[in-house]
């Protein structure tokens, strides 16, 4: 049986994914909800493939994703994410992740990308591959937000989707004074005067995600 390690830390998509992935035959080794609860599983959880939500508090997906590749063997993962594909799929396989599956996804297309993730093969979209081979060769400096921190992309579609700073404090595990501090050096690297000029790029490079369905993120 495939085993996978669940990192997300909303508990009630964990509990929907641990039993959707049972039906299908596919074991969940452990759960964490963040980095510091991933930390201790790494070692002490045998398991095949990580399966890793993008937004955590804390150290985001794509940052854990970074810390992964200074172990003497890196973890086999797949990250699972509420967000376009594009840029996250490619920011994700860039920080090592074998492959990229939307949360919108189908049960049947979750295992399909698990089971070839487990035997060492990437598993992305047809149009992730377009994508990374169009990378690959083009050489293009990229958009203003391909250039941001993973932390700095997550506050620009947080703040396009109209989430409060409280709010965003709170996901992100930071004080909502740095995040303010976050907003306004966010802003300045886009060179964009508010939120609403955040939202009209968001929208037009195609950044702001739907919501899983199912379960709403809370």
């Amino acid at each position: 049986m495939t085993r996978v390690l669940l990192v997300d830390d909303h508990a009630l998509i964990r509990r929907g994914l641990r039993d959707a992935l049972g039906d299908a035959g596919v074991g969940v080794a452990g759960e964490a909800g963040c980095w510091d609860e991933l930390q201790p599983l790494l070692d002490t959880r045998p398991f095949d493939v990580l399966l890793l939500d993008i937004q955590l508090p804390g150290p985001s997906g794509l940052e854990i994703l970074q810390r992964l590749g200074t172990r003497p063997q890196r973890p086999r993962a797949l990250v699972l994410s509420m967000y376009p594909e594009d840029p996250y799929a490619l920011k994700a396989l860039e920080a090592g992740a074998q492959g990229y599956v939307a949360k919108s996804s189908d049960t049947t297309q979750l295992v399909e990308a698990i089971a070839r993730v487990a035997r060492g093969e990437r598993s992305v979209s047809d149009a992730i591959a377009r994508l990374l081979a169009s990378a690959a060769t083009a050489g293009d400096a990229g958009a203003p937000h391909e250039r941001l921190s993973p932390r700095e992309q997550m506050l620009l579609v947080m703040l396009a989707q109209g989430v409060r700073l409280p709010e965003i404090a709170e996901r992100l595990a930071l004080p909502p004074r740095t995040v303010s501090v976050y907003r306004a050096r966010l802003l300045e690297k886009m060179k964009l005067a508010g939120n609403a000029e955040l939202a009209h790029y968001a929208a037009r490079h195609r950044l702001l995600g739907a919501s899983p369905i199912g379960v709403q993120p809370g």
